[in-house]
């Protein structure tokens, strides 16, 4: 699956763009690509920039819409912990509260460089990368 992304990621690199922005229709195909990235080896920020991109939509609305797409899953994800009784009187709250707060500011930093490699067209990178890995684990896995 991590050679299909590298595929996905360098047609997309090669898309040329028209500057359309996320519409309905668009944005019911770039989250049944978000639903097939639940497959290991798919990259969900890969899968959705890029179906985004094929679909003629500006680089930078696409790695945008593509960072707010993973905001209604988090917060899935915390409700289920929430309901499921995760979060308990044993919770270390500042040790929670110190993580959130990194990882916020992690992933605001990695977003914005995302979206600045996305911007220069550099997906290639990301590409080559993709199928480097994916071969290296299909060898090991006959070893």
């Amino acid at each position: 699956m991590l050679i299909l992304t590298g595929i996905l990621l360098y047609f997309a690199d090669k898309a040329i763009d028209t500057g359309k922005s996320v519409g309905f229709k668009e944005a019911l195909i770039i989250g049944i690509a978000q639903a097939i990235a639940i497959t290991p080896g798919i990259s969900r920020s890969g899968a959705t920039i890029s179906t985004s991109v094929l679909l003629g939509i500006d680089k930078s609305k696409a790695a945008r819409f593509s960072f707010l797409m993973v905001v209604p899953l988090i917060f899935g994800k915390l409700a289920k912990d929430l309901m499921d009784g995760e979060f308990n009187g044993n919770t270390n709250i500042a040790a929670l509260s110190a993580g959130f707060i990194t990882s916020f500011i992690v992933g605001v930093l990695a977003c914005t460089w995302m979206i600045q490699l996305v911007k220069s067209s550099k997906l290639n990178y990301f590409s080559i990368y993709c199928i480097a890995v994916g071969i290296i684990g299909v060898l090991y896995s006959f070893l």
